[in-house]
Parts: structure tokens; C-alpha cells; sequence
């Protein structure tokens, strides 16, 4: 007798197992699950075998050949199109002039198919479906059967009204040749559907054998653990490659495996060919592939591991499933129910939580703990935040479901019944985030002030008042288009402190959610008139006299922003004369990669000088940034935008202080002391540069990345205030920018940014920190020397695995001299640790 293999299936329910390979190949104690229905039908003495394949069918070619070498004869049909189960069956009608059998090739069963066969020829059956009872017979289809075995009834999907009977389709059927002139050629067609129920209505002889045994569908990942559980458990009869460890042992050992004599092996053991086990590992009821490595101290309970796997020392696996050559490091946990696909590399500690499913070729960072599944995106990094914000790629990594668990576990730090303040930019998948975002703060009892499209310095102007414990804002990552950005804010405006984002992460990845009552949940609110506040602060910290006195003409290249709808009025209103560009609030993503950005800035430079104009201002999307552009068509790069704009200041005021980056040009000291005010450093982060921005005493606060503040009217970053400020400060100064640039003395300044390992950084500062022993040094922001021909900073990314090295100096051969020391210094060094 011949039997047909059903081999052709995507295996989409059971990814990300089937990613990179074709369902019946998923091995099952070291082989692929078909080879374990091959074996099967050869103890039944069936050995004619054609296999119905369609979803990479090169993968089970190449393994099976023409299966001599497992002691039966292959015949390979390849359908074109997916013609369903029946309609498949029907292609290879040409090899089927017998009874032959039906089964699939991603079962795991031990029912006696004998039994069956003599079932069917004693019923003198056209056609036999072999059924067995289960306890949850819902997601099966139901038969019903008569006394006489004969079907009467199927039941697709029932409920539990309709359960008349437990017993359910195996997919093992026998069938007489003449069964297959119901199938229509080249058409699809599914036997349970469509041809059992026409022999039904033929009244054909369609019988039902029941069975006893072990039968699993392998259809998703919980029930290929389940099967593999079973296994393990002795629950099934099934064959293993290797030579049991003592005679009766359930302990299966390659004879090229290695095992430390400490190590203990308990339950029923696998380990395939050229596999160590170091140490006093202890693994049970597991199976482990070829070619693994697992090193002293680790814990394998009831988990499978698939070929050429390495396990580092001290690592807990439970219930879970590692595929081909994945990496875990040391002391990581793995809980009950993960699947980690193929290529996957885990750091060290990390703590990947149950039922999570990771894709292949996936990174986890070390100390990281993964409680949702990775999908898309390439890296799952411990720390959500970067500073106060959260980045992901849009609908990839920063997706709706993510940011309403976000959502929850910000709401989760905050009093219930407090007020958050949500606003975003133009883009619609910031509105679309924020929507969801703000769902997680309703279930958490927190109620939100819905300010919706919104410059975020309007936000933060709103946040120094009273009312709200917190803000959120949702942008389009300025630094790709295709990412969205969180930016988080505490109840003065601030970017949140450091705590505060570990005090979300921790709720996150704990997944210790508060949730409010089902009659207390957070509500939305609306502030229709936060412009009008806004304004009102805006124009009575300008000097409007003065403003329409001169008459500025300046050009604005508004960027599609939110600040589209706001600037132009408030200047109008000041008497300037202005010439808007990209004034229109476009919702789509927009590209501002830095090649884009200089074609927009070249742009405005000509209209400026064409216009006569006084000066141009490019917005950024978010409203904080601000670049400039002289009079004479001039683009001031973020160094000497800052010092021109220290001129100005330095010319109208006479007391107060400066607050700068560790990294700001030398000269800003230098006219600070010349006009009596003083110069406060502090580290460059936005958090730190707006907590010393708050003094009363602060005239001005710079970033190094064109972001502006004048405290006097809000300590936070204002690229609209900055527009008008800036032509108040030309015009009581009497000195247009271009002049205000021409009264800076000439430097040379040099920034290098150097591949830097994350565990190299501490001690990359502690080199540096040693080397600046007995020289003028500060520790503020990185590692400062001051020098006689100039100075030079070393700061470590905060973000990234580089380290920056910054260099001033008056004379460029000074200059070119420092940069040259300290590369070689610090290139030294990183050598070193990474030797060491």
C-alpha cells in the first residue's frame, strides 16, 4: 500500500519556528518531525511514499533524497498552486491506482495504522477517516459516527451546544483510487470541506475508525513544546537516534557528546553528536542538538535546544525552545514557554519573560528583559529611554500596542487622578501612537489634557504653570523619518529625571501595571486656549516698541510644522515683515535627512540675500530648534550660531551669567568676562543645561545642537521665542548678525567621534581621568584638560558605543597638534581594553 504525506503547508500558525525552514523539517528530538511519520509508516510496512510538497520543497529534496538511506522509496509531487488538501492530493492522482493512505508530516502520533487498515477493509470502505477523542475537541473538526461506525455528521468549529461527540479528524485517512474522481483537476479542494461531506450526501461508504494512542497536531509553538513535553515524559513511543546511556536508561547520549562527570542528567536526556557539557550543569527532561555547548552552572529544564546552540555559564532555561545557532550569555533567564528562533544572540543577565516568541537574528542586549514578542527591528536594547525619550521605528518597533503598555506603565508612576498634558507634531503616525499612548494612561486612572497638534515649546510654556504632574510629546524622530519619538516631561517642563525613566522601565518590563477601576478610569480633557497663554507670555517678554520701531524683515522657513499656525501671527503682531516657506502643516513623514536639510538651507540663504531681508530662521519640526542665516545669505553652523548669539547678549547685558555645554567655544568666556557676566558649564544633555537655565540670574542657555533659551520668559528650549529675541537683541545692540559674526576671533575647533564598546567607557574615563593627573582638568561632562595652546574634551556617548573627542585652539597648528595627541592616546587605549 502506498501513503501520501501532506509536506506542502507555510507553517504560518507555528512561526517563528518555520521562518527558515518548511514545517515537517522542525526537529523532534534531533530529526524532523516527517522523519518520525517516516518511520512510522515503515513499521506498518508501508514504503512507497509520495510526498506532497509546496512550501520549500528544495529543503525536504535535499534531506530525504530518494529514501533509500531510511528504507523506503520517495516520489516527489510539486503542485503549482496551492490547491488545498484534496485538490493537492488530485496532482499526484497519476501515482495513486490503489488504496492508498493520507497523512501529515508534521504530526506526532503512535496510533497503530495497522489497525486502522484492517478497519477499512473489513467495513469494505470507499474512504476512513481515522478519529481520536480529545479533551478540547472546539478547535477540531467534530465527527459523528453511527453504531456501524458510519459517518453521519461533521461539525467544523462547533461550540460546545453542538459537542455531541469528543472524537476528531486525525487528517490519517484510507482511501480506495475512485475517491479522487470527486476532485475536479487543476481546481481547489479540501477533504473536509468539500469532499467528505459530497460522499456524505452520496451516501457513500464513509466510515470513522476511532483510535486509541497518542496524536498531536504540531500546529503552533505552545503545542510543539507540548509534544516535545510529552516526549520527555514518556507519554509517546518514539524512536531516538542515540544509544541509550545504561541499559533502561532514559538518558540518550551521542557517543561523540561529551559529559562532565559533575554534570547531572535527570528525567529523559538527549544530546546530539559533538555536544559538551561542562561543569555541574544540570539538565532535565530536555533535548539538546548537535554541536551545542552548554557551560557550568546552567539549569535546562523541559526545553528543547536546536543545533550548534551555546549556552554560557550560570544561565536558566525552563520550558523553552532555542533554534539553530543561538547564543546565550551568562546568567540569563529564559522562562516557560519562549521560543527563540534561529541566529538569535542573548546578552548577559538578560531575562527573556514566558510565552515570549523572538524572530530570528534578533540581538537582546545585556541586563534586558523581554516581555513582549520581537518581531520586526533588529536589537531589543535594555533601556527603553534615551535620556527622556523612547525611539522606535514606526509600526515596527513603535507600534500602537507598544505605546498604549507604555502608556500604562508611565500612568503606573503618577497619582491616580492626576493630569498629564499629550500633545504631538503634524505627522499622523504620531497621532496615531499618541492615541494609544494615552488609552494606557486612561486604564492607569490618570486623566489627560488632549493639546494635540502642538509646538512642543508651547507644551513645555504650559507645563511652568500649575495643573499637570507631567507631559508627553510625539514627534517624528528628527534623526530618521522612519522612526517616532516620546519625548517625556515632568510637571515643570523638564525632561524627566533619570529615575523617573527607571522607575517606568522597571513597571514596564515587570508588567506591574496599575489598573484603575472599571468606574474610575482616567479621562480626556481639551485646553482650546493654550495659544492664547502662550502668547500672552511670548509678547510681554519682548520689547514690542523696539520691535516696531525697526521693523524687522526676516524670512521663515517654517518647516510643515505646527509653528506654522503660531509664529507668523505673533511676529506680524510685532511689526515684523515676513516671508513664509513651507507655512502649510503637512501630516505625512518628512524626510529631514542632513542632505535635505542643507538644500533647504541653501535655499533660504538665496532668498534671504535676494529679499534683502535681515535674517532667516529654519524651524525645526518640534519648534525647539532653530538655524540661522545672516543677512548676507550666511549659515551659521551650531558653534558659531552660539557664539554670535553670546555676542548679542554679551552687548545689551551687564550682570548675570551664561549657562554652556563643557563643550562650548572658549570665546564665550572671554566676551562673558569682558562684559561682566559669568559663565556657568554643565553637562550637555537637555535635562542638565534647562535645571541651570532656571536661575534667576541666566540671560541665556545654549545646546550644541542650535536649541536656545532665554530664561527670562521660559528656561526651556524655544526656537519661536529664539526668532524674535534674536532681531531684538540685533536691534538694541545696533549689530546686524553679520556683524555680530565679524566681532569673533578666529579658532579652530576639531570634533572626532571614535568606535567605543559600551564596556569600555568606564574604563576608557578612568584612562583619561589618570592621564590629566598634574594638569588644569575638569570633570564635569566627560574629562576637560585645559592647556596653553588650547583644550580638549573627552566625553563618552551617552546614547551610543562611541566616545567624542572635542579640540579648540586659537592657532590651527595647535589645534591639528591635540587632535593628533589624544586620538592616538585614546585609539591606544581602547586597543588595549579591547586586548585585555
Amino acid at each position: 500500500m502506498k501513503a501520501v504525506i501532506m509536506a506542502g503547508g507555510f507553517g504560518t500558525r507555528i512561526h517563528p519556528l518555520t521562518i527558515s525552514m518548511p514545517k515537517p523539517m522542525i526537529p523532534l528530538l534531533n530529526r524532523p518531525i516527517m522523519e518520525h511519520i517516516v518511520n512510522l509508516l515503515k513499521q506498518h510496512d508501508i514504503t512507497d511514499l509520495i510526498l506532497l510538497l509546496f512550501h520549500q520543497p528544495e529543503v525536504i529534496k535535499n534531506y530525504f533524497g530518494d529514501g533509500s538511506e531510511f528504507g523506503v522509496r520517495i516520489t516527489y509531487v510539486t503542485p503549482l498552486e496551492d490547491f488545498g488538501t484534496a485538490g493537492a492530493v488530485k496532482a499526484a492522482a497519476r501515482h495513486l491506482n490503489e488504496r492508498f493512505m493520507i497523512i501529515s508530516g508534521d504530526l506526532l502520533t503512535d496510533i497503530d495504522l495497522s489497525k486502522v487498515i484492517a478497519f477499512h477493509e473489513e467495513k469494505q470502505a470507499k474512504a476512513t477517516i481515522t478519529l481520536t477523542s480529545v479533551t478540547d475537541p472546539l478547535q477540531f473538526g467534530v465527527v459523528i459516527t453511527d453504531k456501524e461506525s458510519r459517518i453521519t455528521k461533521f461539525l467544523e468549529k462547533p461550540g460546545w451546544g453542538e459537542v455531541f461527540s469528543d472524537t476528531i479528524n486525525t487528517g490519517i485517512y484510507i482511501l480506495e483510487p475512485e475517491v479522487l474522481e470527486l476532485i475536479p483537476d487543476g481546481e481547489n479542494r479540501d477533504w473536509s470541506k468539500d469532499v467528505f461531506p459530497k460522499m456524505l450526501e452520496n451516501n457513500d461508504a464513509l466510515f470513522g475508525c476511532d483510535m486509541k494512542g497518542y496524536w498531536a497536531d504540531i500546529g503552533n509553538p505552545e503545542a510543539y513544546l507540548e509534544a516535545c513535553h510529552d516526549i520527555c515524559h514518556g507519554m509517546v513511543t518514539v524512536q531516538v537516534n542515540e544509544p541509550p546511556h545504561t541499559v533502561g536508561s532514559t538518558i540518550y547520549i551521542s557517543p561523540d557528546a561529551q559529559v562532565n562527570e559533575q554534570a547531572k542528567l535527570s528525567g529523559m536526556v538527549v544530546l546530539g553528536d559533538n555536544t559538551r557539557i561542562q561543569g555541574n550543569a544540570q539538565l532535565t527532561n530536555s533535548v539538546v542538538g548537535r554541536n551545542c555547548l552548554i557551560e557550568e552552572d546552567c539549569v535546562l529544564e523541559d526545553s528543547v535546544l536546536w543545533d550548534n546552540v551555546y549556552i554560557k555559564a550560570g544561565t536558566r532555561i525552563t520550558g523553552a525552545n532555542l533554534g539553530h545557532r543561538v547564543q546565550v550569555g551568562q546568567r540569563a533567564v529564559i522562562e516557560t514557554g519562549a521560543v527563540i528562533a534561529d541566529e538569535t544572540t542573548i546578552g548577559d543577565e538578560v531575562n527573556i519573560r514566558p510565552n515570549v516568541k523572538i524572530w530570528p537574528r534578533k540581538v537582546i542586549e545585556s541586563g534586558s528583559t523581554v516581555s513582549i514578542n520581537l518581531i520586526w527591528g533588529e536589537k531589543w536594547r535594555k533601556s527603553l529611554f534615551e535620556g527622556a525619550v523612547v525611539r522606535g521605528l514606526t509600526n515596527v518597533e513603535m507600534t500602537p500596542e507598544f505605546s498604549a503598555r507604555l502608556g500604562a506603565a508611565y500612568g503606573s508612576t503618577l497619582p491616580k487622578g492626576s493630569y498629564v498634558l499629550a500633545g504631538r507634531d503634524a505627522i499622523r503616525s504620531s497621532r496615531m501612537l499618541k492615541r494609544s499612548f494615552v488609552g494606557g494612561l486612561l486604564s492607569a486612572g490618570i486623566n489627560v489634557r488632549d493639546i494635540r497638534m502642538i509646538s512642543l515649546p508651547v507644551l513645555r510654556y504650559k507645563l511652568t504653570t500649575f495643573g499637570e504632574v507631567g507631559g508627553i510629546h510625539f514627534r517624528q524622530s528628527p534623526e530618521d523619518s522612519a522612526a517616532t519619538e516620546i519625548v517625556f516631561f515632568d510637571g515643570d517642563g523638564n525632561e524627566i529625571s533619570p529615575g523617573t525613566t527607571k522607575g517606568i522601565e522597571r513597571i514596564y518590563f515587570k508588567e506591574n501595571f496599575r489598573r484603575a477601576h472599571h468606574s474610575e478610569p482616567g479621562a480626556i480633557e481639551e485646553l482650546p486656549r493654550v495659544y492664547d497663554f502662550y502668547r500672552e507670555g511670548f509678547l510681554r517678554n519682548l520689547d514690542d516698541a523696539l520691535l516696531k520701531k525697526t521693523a524687522p524683515k526676516v524670512v521663515l522657513d517654517l518647516n510643515h510644522s505646527p509653528a506654522a499656525d503660531l509664529l507668523p501671527v505673533l511676529l506680524t503682531d510685532l511689526g515684523f515683515e515676513i516671508t513664509e516657506l513651507n507655512s502649510h502643516v503637512h501630516e505625512k513623514s518628512m524626510d529631514m535627512a542632513a542632505d535635505k536639510l542643507t538644500v533647504a538651507l541653501d535655499r533660504l540663504s538665496r532668498i534671504v540675500k535676494t529679499l534683502e531681508a535681515d535674517a532667516g530662521f529654519w524651524i525645526g519640526p518640534s519648534g525647539e530648534k532653530i538655524r540661522l542665516v545672516s543677512g548676507n545669505g550666511h549659515i551659521f553652523s551650531d558653534r558659531e550660531a552660539l557664539s554670535t548669539l553670546t555676542v548679542l547678549v554679551c552687548a545689551v547685558e551687564r550682570e548675570g551669567s551664561l549657562v554652556m555645554p563643557v563643550g562650548a567655544p572658549q570665546v564665550v568666556d572671554t566676551l562673558a568676562k569682558a562684559s561682566g557676566l559669568t559663565v556657568q558649564r554643565t553637562r550637555g544633555d537637555g535635562y542638565s543645561l534647562v535645571e541651570a537655565a532656571r536661575s534667576r540670574q541666566v540671560r541665556f542657555a545654549a545646546s550644541m545642537d542650535d536649541r536656545y533659551s532665554f530664561p527670562k520668559f521660559q528656561p526651556h528650549f524655544d526656537g519661536l521665542f529664539s526668532a524674535a529675541k534674536i532681531m531684538e537683541l540685533t536691534a538694541r545692540a545696533k549689530l546686524s548678525l553679520d556683524q555680530a559674526f565679524a566681532k569673533l576671533p578666529l579658532h579652530t575647533f576639531h570634533h572626532l567621534q571614535m568606535p567605543c564598546p559600551w564596556e569600555s567607557k568606564g574604563r576608557l574615563m578612568r584612562r583619561m581621568s589618570e592621564d590629566a593627573v598634574d594638569q588644569r582638568a575638569s570633570f564635569t561632562d566627560g574629562v576637560r584638560i585645559d592647556t596653553d595652546r588650547g583644550w580638549v574634551l573627552v566625553l563618552p556617548d551617552q546614547h551610543r558605543p562611541i566616545a567624542h573627542i572635542y579640540v579648540e585652539a586659537i592657532e590651527r597648528s595647535d589645534a591639528d597638534s591635540l587632535r593628533d595627541q589624544y586620538q592616538k592616546k585614546v585609539s591606544g587605549w581602547l586597543n588595549e581594553l579591547a586586548d585585555s
